[in-house]
């Protein structure tokens, strides 16, 4: 009974302390997509993601019902770094929609005009003012916007406040800063933190370059367990594990007798994971990640390393080097990556696989109707060759008298006009040997998406080639070799699709270059790069992150300039977040399933080279 009274209380005591207004909230999954466009079409950092921020302790003023409840601890507050723009997940500050959805407006647009702000930086008031100021000479129709906002603001402040005497002036620097952008050079000192200003942009704590301790490098996060959930976008910072060897250990002299040894045992390890990890990550304003130096003995730290040269793939050659763009330095540098193209080992000729001979028939059939190859075109008016059955049948109605003038009586051979080429790059990485359904894996939907792809343009006279990638660091990019231009399609390379296996990491940009190279070589009317990949780019080393990104957008965007066009097919299903950005919002398409690959690359061949089953 008590248990269900304080439960009722509680309910009661936290709706009633509540400041905001519940019932006119607007959610950021609900304006994402338009304020996307809207940060960049003001011209804001066209590599910026918008993420939900987490909440952070503030220790403002809050109202006496407020603290029986134990509420107005934590807010979500804007800021941004170098590569995303942290959002609220929700505003509800004020009591119309309509307010709300213009803050989340000026938000973005302030966001495009400001860059971020140092950690712990002591300016941010001032800095804040300067970039409203900035905002509003540039887009003069967002001050009616912005004054509704301050209005609102004003208003709300005075609701929510109870300021004692010693906060007052910083309060009132506030109120003027907001109202006159510019015209308050300090913020006075007073107690606790100064209520937030939903208008601003916060400085994050932890701003720099994440750096690990030690050097050696650890694989992606994201290919060595489960992505969360969640996504709410948390600070975090490296820091040194202490080993509890160094330092001075202090006892009192009277518990020597109960004193036995002192054992270094790490008790923030542990075999098992947390099943409460997710809620109490949750609660942490900053997550602090350090490097375990104990080992523990239900896990095993993998690090993969090349075999040996008698059991890996063949290759062809010592490799041909190639640029990668360096985003953070703003430049190319030559010669970074070694791209080196090998051959299946022990791949032997094989059949087209028996659950796939249907399909492929149908496939073939539906193609054979955009042959490229020479057709014979009868009953023609002129021609080389005399059309023996349109012969009879124009003397049969001559005599009868339904003889035409001209007599379409010759045959005549003609070219299709349509000169493609279309190179067909798979993403052979190991994230590639995940399970797609219950019956196969990714890297099984790969290998049958290319077998009746591969039967598909072969049926249609179009010339075409296939190659896999993976990589590992930048002097180890390899390039499968699984059909080139020039050899036909047979058993031959169904062996070789056969023998692909999930390789290493995902380098893109080196592998796009190769790609746009052999496609240079092979000019035609229309060249087509066909990507199928299941993740975004990454590598063991700086590859990783937007540094990947950025790179695979610069290789896309010098293949445009080469004249090949470039499709990507991904059944990533968190692709939206950057393939509209590295590919272009028309670059790509996004399977729900994997297992749907198969069925629908053939349709989409056609729909990307201007064709219709």
């Amino acid at each position: 009974m008590e248990e269900a009274v304080g439960i009722r209380w509680h309910h009661f005591i936290t709706r009633v302390a509540v400041r905001t207004y519940p019932d006119a909230a607007v959610l950021l999954s609900d304006e994402q997509k338009t304020l996307a466009m809207i940060f960049r079409a003001l011209g804001g950092d066209a590599g910026l993601r918008l993420s939900v921020a987490a909440e952070q302790r503030v220790k403002a003023s809050r109202s006496w019902l407020q603290k029986v409840a134990g509420s107005g601890l934590r807010q979500a507050l804007a800021w941004r770094d170098q590569n995303h723009l942290y959002l609220p997940d929700h505003i509800d500050f004020y009591p119309q929609r309509t307010l709300n959805a213009d803050l989340y407006l000026w938000l973005a647009a302030l966001a495009s005009c400001t860059l971020p702000a140092a950690a712990g930086s002591a300016s941010w008031f001032v800095d804040n003012q300067h970039s409203v100021q900035h905002c509003l000479q540039r887009y003069p129709g967002l001050v009616p916007v912005y004054r509704r906002l301050v209005e609102a603001e004003l208003q709300q402040r005075d609701l929510r406040l109870k300021l004692s005497a010693a906060a007052l002036p910083r309060e009132m620097a506030l109120r003027a800063a907001l109202k006159e952008p510019g015209s308050v050079t300090a913020l006075p000192d007073g107690p606790g933190d100064p209520d937030p200003v939903p208008l601003w942009l916060y400085p994050g704590r932890n701003l720099a370059p994440l750096q690990r301790s030690g050097d050696v490098q650890e694989p992606a996060a994201s290919e060595l367990q489960q992505k969360s959930t969640a996504n709410i976008r948390r600070q975090a910072e490296f820091a040194d594990d202490p080993d509890g060897r160094n330092g001075l250990l202090l006892f009192r002299l009277e518990s020597l007798l109960s004193w036995s040894e002192f054992i270094p045992v790490d008790r923030t390890a542990d075999d098992a994971d947390d099943a409460d990890a997710g809620k109490i990550a949750e609660d942490l304003d900053l997550i602090t990640l350090s490097r375990t130096r104990g080992s523990q003995a239900s896990k095993i730290r993998l690090d993969l390393d090349l075999p040996s040269a008698a059991e890996d793939d063949i290759p062809l050659g010592s490799g041909l080097s190639y640029p990668e763009w360096d985003y953070r330095q703003q430049r190319l540098r030559e010669d970074y990556c070694r791209v080196i193209p090998m051959l299946p080992r022990g791949a032997e000729p094989a059949p087209l696989p028996d659950e796939l001979k249907q399909t492929a028939q149908r496939l073939r059939r539906q193609f054979a109707c955009f042959n490229t190859q020479p057709v014979q075109l009868r009953r023609q008016v002129q021609g080389q060759q005399l059309d023996i059955n349109a012969a009879i049948d124009h003397c049969t109605s001559r005599l009868q008298g339904h003889a035409e003038s001209v007599a379409p009586v010759w045959r005549q051979q003609r070219r299709q006009n349509r000169d493609l080429a279309c190179l067909v790059l798979a993403d052979l990485s190991l994230s590639t040997d995940a399970w797609a359904n219950n019956d196969k894996q990714v890297i099984d939907v790969i290998r049958d998406s290319l077998h009746l792809l591969g039967e598909a343009l072969d049926a249609s006279g179009d010339r075409f080639s296939m190659y896999g990638f993976s990589s590992r660091r930048r002097d180890h990019v390899r390039i499968n070799m699984i059909k080139n231009f020039n050899e036909p399609w047979g058993e031959n390379v169904h062996g070789r699709i056969k023998a692909l296996t999930p390789g290493y990491y995902t380098r893109m940009g080196a592998a796009i270059r190769q790609a746009t190279d052999i496609l240079n070589d092979h000019p035609a009317e229309k060249r087509l790069l066909l990507i199928l990949t299941d993740g975004k780019p990454n590598d063991l080393d700086l590859y990783e992150g937007r540094y990947g990104l950025e790179d695979t957008r610069v290789s896309i965007t010098e293949a445009h300039r080469a004249g090949v066009t470039t499709h990507c097919v991904t059944i990533d299903q968190n692709s939206a977040d950057y393939v509209p950005y590295v590919f272009g919002h028309q670059g790509y398409f996004c399977i729900n399933r994997a297992d749907q690959l198969p069925r629908i690359l053939p349709k989409l061949y056609l729909n990307l080279t201007g064709l219709n089953i």
